[in-house]
């Protein structure tokens, strides 16, 4: 499915990375924030159809699961009777049907497969929405900070000249920075592993709180 492939791509995409190599970072994130939007309502009207025609399909499989059991009935009724020809003819009916709602099983069980991957999609599409948006503003405050610093040292070079000392400060200070920034991008990628960490803790907090309110309800 497009919609699947697209939302991979934007869950693939790599902010820091896509940070550093765009001309206009800040341009560049509230774009992919954009598509992400975009991405996520196209995900949850697919997700909302999807399972209308799961519903469509499973009860089409008990329509014919029920038709099938009705004519055994009958052909048991024309037993009774009797009338053994009339009796083969329903249970041949009773097999069609048998057959169909075989058939509609496995398209139901087709149906639930994209159903799952599609709800997959869309929770992994919110968190990485969610991830780019609690970012954005550090990546972008960031990238301005260094387009500063970087105007501020090539004005104040050519501004008073550039002697070996001042090169030799300006390396220095140019290496520095970069390692602020690879600091920084440590941080934000730990941040983002908690966060992902603190969602799966969550979902399996929900998943237990669901498991005891089946046990109580005798559903389990």
């Amino acid at each position: 499915m497009a919609l699947l492939e697209r939302v991979a791509t934007l869950i693939r995409a790599n902010l820091n990375d896509l940070v550093d190599k765009a001309e206009d970072p800040e341009k560049m994130i509230k774009q992919l924030i954009l598509d992400m939007q975009n991405q996520l309502l196209q995900v949850k009207t697919q997700v909302a159809i999807t399972i209308a025609d799961q519903h469509l399909l499973m009860k089409k499989q008990q329509e014919h699961e029920a038709a099938a059991e009705e004519w055994v009935r009958k052909a048991e009724l024309a037993v009774t009777k009797g009338q053994d020809d009339l009796a083969r003819a329903a249970l041949e009916r009773s097999m069609v049907a048998r057959q169909s709602a075989e058939n509609f099983n496995e398209q139901v069980a087709d149906q639930t497969a994209q159903v799952e991957n599609l709800k997959t999609a869309l929770r992994k599409l919110e968190l990485k929405l969610a991830d780019a948006r609690s970012k954005s503003d550090v990546l972008i405050a960031q990238h301005r900070r260094a387009r500063a610093l970087s105007r501020a040292t090539d004005a104040g070079a050519a501004a008073c000249g550039e002697t070996p000392a001042s090169a030799f400060d300006r390396a220095r200070s140019k290496v520095s920075h970069a390692e602020a920034v690879s600091r920084a991008k440590a941080e934000l990628t730990a941040d983002t592993m908690d966060e992902r960490l603190a969602a799966l803790e969550k979902e399996d907090q929900i998943d237990k709180l669901l498991a005891e309110l089946k046990a109580r309800k005798g559903l389990s």
